[in-house]
Formats: C-alpha cells, sequence, structure tokens
C-alpha cells in the first residue's frame, strides 16, 4: 500500500475514532503534501512523502527545543505527541550506536582530522542518514567525534 493511501486510511480511522490530535496532524500532512503536489504539478512519489514526514518532524523537534527553553510544558507535551504520531510513518530511526559506527566509518573514509574536515565527513553522511536521523544532531556528533 503506498504512503498516501496509508494516510488517507488513517485520516478516515482517526476521523471515526475522534482523535482531534491525530486528525489534525494527518490534515497538516495531507495540506503539505497537496502543496508539493500543486507546486511540482504530479503526484508525488513515496521518498517525496518522507521527505515531507521529515521536514514536519524536524520543525516539532525545534518546537520542543524552543518551548522547553521557554518552559512551556503544555506546549512541549502537545509537539511530542505529534512528532509521535508522524515518526509511525516514518522509517525506523538509527541508534546512537550505529549513527557513532557510521560517523567513524566516514571519518575513516574521508581521513578527517579536525573541526575544518566536517564537511567532507558530512558530505559522504548525508545520504547514508537521509531520513533516518536527525542531520542536526549528526553534525554536532561528527563535531564531538573529531575532537574526541
Amino acid at each position: 500500500m503506498s504512503l498516501l493511501k496509508k494516510l488517507d486510511e488513517d485520516l478516515k480511522t482517526a476521523l471515526k475514532n475522534s482523535d482531534k490530535l491525530k486528525l489534525a496532524v494527518l490534515r497538516l500532512v495531507k495540506a503539505a503534501i497537496k502543496n508539493q503536489q500543486i507546486d511540482k504539478g504530479r503526484e508525488l512519489q513515496d521518498e517525496e512523502i518522507l521527505a515531507i514526514f521529515s521536514t514536519l518532524a524536524k520543525q516539532r523537534r525545534e518546537s520542543i527545543e524552543q518551548f522547553s527553553r521557554g518552559g512551556r510544558n503544555d506546549l512541549v507535551q502537545q509537539e511530542t505527541r505529534e512528532l509521535e504520531i508522524l515518526q509511525t510513518y516514518m522509517p525506523r530511526q538509527l541508534s546512537a550506536e550505529e549513527i557513532d559506527a557510521m560517523i567513524l566509518q566516514a571519518i575513516q573514509e574521508s581521513s578527517a582530522k579536525s573541526d575544518g574536515d566536517i564537511g567532507k565527513v558530512m558530505k559522504l553522511l548525508a545520504p547514508r542518514v537521509k531520513g533516518v536521523a536527525d542531520g542536526k544532531w549528526v553534525n554536532s556528533r561528527v563535531r564531538e567525534l573529531l575532537h574526541g
């Protein structure tokens, strides 16, 4: 079943079950997909839809960070629940150990030695972790491993 069809089925189920939060999140996703389809003038592939999910998840993570700093725990909880819903449609996220192994391999492949080589490492890593890890976190982890 395509991701779009699964989304439609889950939207109907959320509507029937009166799951307001899931319904709101799925409607937001559907609107983002529709906007992309209009921009591109065609139906989106599953990979493109997953990219939309990744973007929306990244926005939620950034909001959680901001709301945490501002002491808005109510909004942190809301954004966290929305993020959990989005993540059910995304591929399994890599564990910290898996990411560290990939980073160490990329450091070795690129012969990186200092902070100036982060770009080389990230160039190798970015396609490998796309959609399965947060790029911002990976970047900071690369920095830590190059220092340590």
